[in-house]
């Protein structure tokens, strides 16, 4: 059975509109997102100056059920994101509406750490398939060792968690079951159902159509 989570959201400014942070319990990892029009604020918060994963969201033009994302990785996320406030003719990025930013309360992620977590997330947003990624294919960041890379796998993990909670979708799990593998026999109760009609006054029993007793009215 799957335990329980307990997660605490603040709101900087007092609205819902704004900035906002996040974070799981026993958790090192920290969350802070704002709208594209909040972030002369967001990018002033020492969260910014940190080692992190940070996320680009905005409305996909061809399609209006899933998001444009990029995911990306900085040593100092407020330099980074002040380039991608750009123009696009200026080597900025003109799709993305909301940012979502990811360090650890701990200060512990390197460079190899974020290069690493940007690698799995997005293979996974790939897989997932919720969502059009700007980046494009993921790179293989594998020189981590064997402890580090589990450790990251778990930091993912918590990612997937909170995301949804702050509404952005794009790495949540389809809750559709899988589908078997495994081929169905003719005549099975899935590839082929059994119709049973009976009408007792007229002394009439059809099953799929055909009488079993009594006249048919097929």
């Amino acid at each position: 059975m799957t335990q329980g989570r307990s997660i605490r959201l603040f709101l900087v400014d007092g609205t819902p509109n704004g900035l906002l942070t996040a974070e799981i319990m026993n958790w090192t990892g920290h969350v802070l997102t704002g709208p594209r029009s909040k972030l002369s604020e967001l990018v002033q918060r020492p969260e910014c100056g940190r080692t992190g994963i940070y996320f680009l969201v905005g409305p996909d033009p061809d399609n209006s059920l899933r998001p444009l994302v990029y995911i990306g990785e900085s040593d100092d996320v407020a330099t980074r994101l002040k380039q991608h406030n750009r123009p696009e003719d200026k080597g900025g990025k003109d799709f993305w509406e909301r940012v979502c930013l990811i360090t650890s309360k701990d200060q512990n992620l390197t460079k190899a750490h974020v290069k690493y977590l940007e690698s799995l997330l997005i293979k996974n947003a790939g897989d997932v398939g919720r969502a059009k990624l700007i980046n494009g294919t993921s790179h293989d960041y594998g020189n981590l060792p064997e402890s580090d890379r589990a450790d990251m796998a778990f930091f993912v993990e918590q990612i997937r968690i909170v995301l949804p909670v702050l509404g952005f979708d794009f790495l949540r799990d389809s809750t559709r079951p899988p589908k078997s593998d495994e081929p169905q026999k003719p005549g099975s109760l899935e590839s082929s159902p059994q119709f049973f009609m009976k009408v007792p006054r007229h002394g009439i029993s059809v099953l799929r159509g055909r009488k079993l007793m009594g006249s048919s009215l097929f």
